[in-house]
């Protein structure tokens, strides 16, 4: 009789033990509702998060967050006129393999291909300056050249620009500002000068004896500013001075006190935009920073705050791990147990990029068993801060999520409270002991 009264109490320790387990190995998981959360940003673009793939056998889904730019640049629209330095100096060898003449030609070149591309309402002409192989013709408009009339195409601009002779012995900007300005059409809506050059301007219209003198540091800032207020956009860009502090003969300013006086600096310009650069920095200036400058709007969307807050039943249920880390911006490394949240922050994200991060939620083995057969949310919501094109502040939020539900088939034993396995372990050693101390009591009292 006590063997079998034993038998007894050990089949159903096991048989209790067993329904403990049973939650995780015989629940099943399904997504009942697959929304996409889509906040719109700009005219064009967008953040979404989206459940991009179930493997409901393993109990784990996969979400993505992505914040695509699809805004599109407006085209430069008039007129442009490029203004070369011609002179001997740009012979000059500025690196391993190339010239300087190289390399400002070179960025021109590739300036004007992605100016013109699929763009019909622009127009780009090409002037040259230095000084006259007849001295006698220096500090006239001799001193410029015509290399290409205003034209939209790329081709005919190149192959012009390819052309120019580098051989003048000084630098009569003056001349080579005063040339390219009288070829703008008198009805041009934009017009726009870009100046490359690799000298100390040292004579200028009607004055050449002495070099450097003030006379022509006066008549080319005035020229300068004369294209300012005229409507003209003006970009300079001055590059190849090795000595600021080299004094020329005849005159008592250093180059260093002549660029200032005729240009100005970087942060205080003369007119429009100037750029005073070193020549590592010369297809870097040419091709992007002035290209970025003549446009006149600018599409990137800077300071990305993105805060993505998780329920509770989510962070106290499922694993979280990153399947793809951030391709832009920076990510939490986990999640912020303050708050229940993981945030993305993105610097800047310009035309055409899409950022894009990736993570799973995963069913935990010791899963509170209370959350079976309740509709679980995957997140609570996302808040997005940002800045856009303009400079302004944006805020948005959306509660948009997929769905999770949890089931347990039919022929389980209903009746057992569903607590988790770890309580159903409890509740079975406390069961056991019942039945054993029982059992001890209905002997001594037999």
């Amino acid at each position: 009789m006590k063997n079998k009264i034993f038998i007894l109490l050990f089949l159903i320790f096991i048989l209790i033990a067993n329904l403990s387990f049973a939650s995780y190995s015989t629940v099943t998981m399904e997504v009942v509702e697959e929304p996409v959360c889509t906040i719109e940003i700009g005219e064009n673009s967008k953040f979404e998060k989206k459940l991009i793939k179930k493997d409901l056998t393993n109990k784990e889904v996969t979400l993505q967050l992505q914040v695509t730019n699809n805004e599109v640049a407006k085209k430069l629209t008039g007129e442009v006129m490029i203004v070369l330095d011609n002179s001997d100096s740009m012979n000059s060898t500025v690196s391993e393999n190339k010239t300087r003449k190289e390399l400002i030609f070179e960025s021109a070149k590739n300036l004007v291909s992605i100016l013109l591309k699929d763009n019909d309402s622009l127009k780009i002409g090409i002037v040259s300056f230095s000084s006259n192989p007849d001295v006698s013709k220096e500090a006239t408009l001799e001193d410029a050249f015509d290399v290409c009339k205003l034209t939209d195409n790329a081709t005919e601009l190149t192959n012009a620009i390819s052309n120019i002779q580098t051989n003048g012995a000084r630098t009569d900007l003056d001349a080579g500002l005063n040339l390219a300005t009288s070829y703008f059409s008198e009805d041009a809506t934009n017009k726009y000068m870009i100046v490359l050059t690799d000298g100390v301007p040292n004579i200028a219209l009607g004055y050449n004896n002495p070099y450097y003198s003030d006379d022509v540091i006066a008549k080319t800032k005035k020229s300068l500013i004369d294209i300012s207020n005229n409507g003209i956009k003006l970009f300079t860009m001055l590059t190849g001075i090795d000595d600021e502090n080299y004094v020329p003969a005849g005159v008592e300013k250093n180059f260093g006190q002549i660029i200032k006086e005729i240009f100005g600096t970087q942060e205080t310009p003369t007119a429009g935009n100037f750029y005073y650069i070193s020549d590592d920095k010369i297809e870097e200036t040419i091709t992007n920073t002035i290209y970025n400058d003549l446009l006149p709007v600018n599409k990137t969307f800077t300071d990305f705050t993105i805060v993505d807050y998780f329920p509770k039943e989510i962070i106290d249920n499922f694993e979280f791990a990153y399947v793809t880390e951030a391709n832009i911006g920076n990510i939490s490394a986990e999640i912020d147990n303050t708050n229940n949240s993981i945030t993305w922050t993105i610097q800047e994200l310009k035309e055409g990029e899409t950022a894009i991060v990736q993570y799973k939620l995963k069913l935990k083995e010791d899963f509170d068993t209370t959350i079976i057969d309740k509709v679980l949310d995957t997140n609570e919501k996302v808040d997005i801060s940002y800045k856009d094109p303009d400079g302004n502040d944006n805020n948005k939020t959306s509660d948009v999520t997929p769905k999770l539900k949890l089931t347990e088939p039919e022929e389980l034993p209903t009746e057992l409270p569903k607590t988790g396995k770890f309580i159903f372990m409890s509740l079975s050693l406390v069961t056991l002991g019942l039945l054993i101390f029982t059992f001890i009591r209905y002997q001594r009292l037999k």
